[in-house]
């Protein structure tokens, strides 16, 4: 019973390793665009506020349909912006988000997400929309095109 138990806890640490990485810093986002010539997928969302954001992630972004498709076709790159003290960023992400903010999302939309070349080069924007993974995908396929 121990060793089944062990295998469970391991097969799911396994899986959750190979499962979809947010980059956060937008210099290495592009270098890994660029290395793997894939598009950057920027989300601004207030993780801890704005129930379409957290829609969003419950929906899209964490499912295993999104996430197995975005590992190998994207580089999620998350702006995040909490207002929970206990959410806090740090001051230097925080200063970060604020200027992908400045240059990217000017109209402070939450959410908003903005698919880029590896240069920083905006291909499309989209938002919040009920719908599924695959459909999901589809709208930022269509964008990149």
């Amino acid at each position: 019973m121990k060793k089944a138990l062990l295998l469970v806890i391991l097969l799911l640490n396994l899986s959750t390793a190979f499962s979809q990485e947010w980059e956060t810093d937008f210099e290495k986002a592009k270098e890994l665009a660029t290395e793997e010539n894939i598009p950057i997928v920027l989300v601004f969302q207030g993780s801890d506020w704005c129930a379409p954001c957290i829609k969003l992630d419950r929906e899209i972004w964490s499912t295993e349909v999104f996430k197995d498709y975005a590992l190998d076709n994207y580089i999620m790159l998350q702006a995040d912006f909490p207002r929970k003290k206990k959410n806090a960023l740090s001051e230097t992400q925080s200063k970060a988000n604020a200027k992908l903010a400045e240059t990217y999302n000017r109209n402070g939309i939450f959410p908003f997400v903005v698919v880029l070349d590896s240069e920083g080069k905006v291909l499309g924007k989209t938002g919040y929309k009920k719908s599924t993974p695959e459909n999901y995908i589809k709208e930022l396929n269509a964008l990149i095109e």
